[in-house]
């Protein structure tokens, strides 16, 4: 499916651009020089290319995508760190991949300012890469900062959910659809307790205008609303996979969950959405509405953004309680949330030895790692699994593998 995934990130690997010259040129007796070649546009951007390692010195690997990987860099003069979005040109292989370029750098210059969206410092292009200079996220992941902390309510999630759906407000009143809301997505800014949270991926976010119908099949698995796979779709696919993340907030499991990728969308089309099982009984009505009016099957009869932030359970000091939630809602998301670090660590350590085609059918083949069905895999599962992937690993790396998808604590 497009850009469709479930957790994993595109395993692939990329190599960093060479050291930047340093400015000096030693030239033969009696030769003269020739002039310097006018600055040529990248093809991507269409300005003057320029080195972004002559500003900014690359630390640091924070996180990979589809075409891109996100470093930790730090301005050479300023000593200021931010991170760097780096996409290796050689990878947009046609119009459409460098048009999905442009328009997420676009469409962060359009969103810039905003409390709850990362902010594009800059933009550079060479000849091996596009590189997106962003504001640095030094928090960590949403699930990573509620799972350390131990103390979780209904108030927690809702004032969570508020900064999520302000995010879907903001670029909605101003014409933009995400199309890719998901909790990895969301960073905190800081470790500070009141730290804000930033959306921090706009790379499969186009710009619409009202009565306009998408048909492209984009997002992430688990938050795919049906019209989605439908292939008729507007901006209410947002609020969809908004109500999702909330009902993973209450309760610490996707609602709509199957083995592979094809089970997931089947249970998205029938829509059955479980609100029986623990820990919904002690959930409140009034979050329960909530999530039942997110996660209608017909997008014209969803809550709109304003709407949602409206709600009386999600409004700040509205009736959303501040007492504990179930501890288990706290296991269950630790669970999916170190099963989806897995795929990716996993995808990342056997890309380094898997051709491009081996790595093609790898997601689904670690979806079927889970032998017992406990939606989180053992070491003995995956111990067992990845000699059929053609990975040569030994025990104790595959322990280092383990240990690297756990969930991070507040360190």
């Amino acid at each position: 499916m497009g850009n469709c995934s479930s957790g994993g990130a595109a395993a692939t690997t990329y190599s960093e651009n060479p050291a930047p010259h340093n400015g000096l040129t030693v030239l033969p007796p009696d030769s003269n020089p020739s002039p310097p070649p006018p600055s040529s546009l990248g093809r991507v951007l269409g300005r003057p290319m320029e080195d972004v390692r002559s500003i900014y010195i690359f630390g640091r690997e924070l996180g990979r995508g589809q075409f891109g990987v996100t470093y930790l860099v730090t301005h050479k003069v300023t000593k200021e760190q931010f991170a760097c979005k780096s996409i290796a040109t050689r990878k947009l292989i046609n119009k459409d991949d460098i048009d999905d370029i442009r328009r997420e750098v676009q469409i962060m210059h359009h969103l810039t300012g905003h409390r709850n969206i990362v902010e594009l410092k800059g933009a550079y292009e060479d000849r091996h890469s596009v590189n997106l200079i962003m504001e640095l996220c030094a928090g960590g992941e949403l699930f990573d900062r509620i799972i350390a902390k131990g103390h979780y309510s209904e108030r927690a999630a809702a004032n969570s959910c508020r900064q999520i759906v302000t995010v879907v407000h903001n670029c909605h009143s101003m014409g933009v659809m995400h199309r890719d809301l998901k909790p990895e997505n969301f960073l905190l800014l800081s470790k500070d307790d009141d730290s804000p949270l930033k959306a921090t991926d706009f790379g499969l976010s186009v710009f619409f205008k009202p009565g306009d119908v998408f048909k492209d099949l984009v997002g992430s698995a688990y938050y795919v609303a049906p019209e989605v796979l439908r292939r008729s779709y507007g901006p209410e696919a947002d609020i969809w996979s908004a109500g999702v993340i909330l009902y993973i907030l209450l309760s610490g499991v996707p609602p709509f969950w199957a083995e592979n990728e094809q089970g997931i969308f089947d249970a998205i089309l029938r829509g059955h959405i479980d609100f029986v099982s623990d820990p919904w009984p002690s959930i409140s009505s009034s979050a329960k509405d909530l999530v039942k009016k997110m996660l209608r099957a017909d997008p014209k009869e969803r809550l709109s953004a304003l709407e949602v932030l409206n709600h009386p359970w999600m409004r700040v000091d509205g009736d959303a309680s501040d007492k504990p939630l179930d501890i288990a809602v706290l296991t269950r998301m630790k669970q999916f949330r170190a099963m989806n670090k897995l795929k990716k660590v996993a995808l990342k350590v056997i890309a380094e030895n898997l051709s491009e085609e081996e790595i093609i059918g790898l997601k689904e083949m670690f979806k079927s790692m889970d032998t017992d069905n406990s939606g989180t895999i053992t070491f003995e599962e995956l111990k067992a699994g990845l000699p059929k992937l053609g990975s040569k690993l030994s025990e104790s790396e595959v322990r280092q593998l383990m240990e690297a998808a756990l969930p991070c604590t507040d360190k």
